[in-house]
């Protein structure tokens, strides 16, 4: 195990100068040279976004997951036969809801999937990000495709 400290932003190893003075040590899991498992608790959103806001971005942002979600199962059941539509909307909605019991049964978000290189931090992330992601690039390609005739 490694000991990094860790701040609402990122983690990084011990010896990284921090981007503020909130500071805790957490440990991670080193798995390759660019790569480690860390358990973070994010309270923001995307990149940490408003984690220092006082505890009410937890309810902004479990309303927002709501509201989207609601929003996804009626895109869903309107655009049935749009396969690929379809499964971007499912990926992003499976990770709303993934974050959103986080959020509900923790107050937090658990980060845990780390890279990194040399010197260059990504911020900590989780699975139900990676399917947000996912799903976000394809509904990006998906709107590309020409329209069925």
């Amino acid at each position: 195990m490694v000991e990094y400290q860790c701040n609402r932003h990122r983690a990084g190893p011990v010896y990284q100068a921090p981007d503020t003075a909130e500071l805790r040590v957490c440990t991670a899991l080193p798995l390759t040279s660019f790569f480690d498992l860390v358990r973070y608790h994010n309270e923001g959103a995307a990149f940490s976004f408003l984690a220092a806001a006082g505890g009410w971005q937890r309810v902004l942002f479990s309303v927002i997951a709501l509201v989207a979600s609601a929003v996804i199962i009626y895109l869903l059941r309107k655009s049935q036969e749009q396969k690929l539509f379809c499964f971007a909307l499912a990926l992003i909605l499976g990770g709303a809801l993934g974050n959103l019991y986080d959020r509900i049964t923790l107050g937090y978000v658990i980060d845990f999937l780390y890279f990194h290189y040399q010197t260059w931090y990504w911020p900590a992330f989780n699975v139900a990000d990676s399917a947000i992601s996912c799903g976000v690039a394809l509904l990006l390609l998906d709107s590309f495709k020409k329209p069925a005739k």
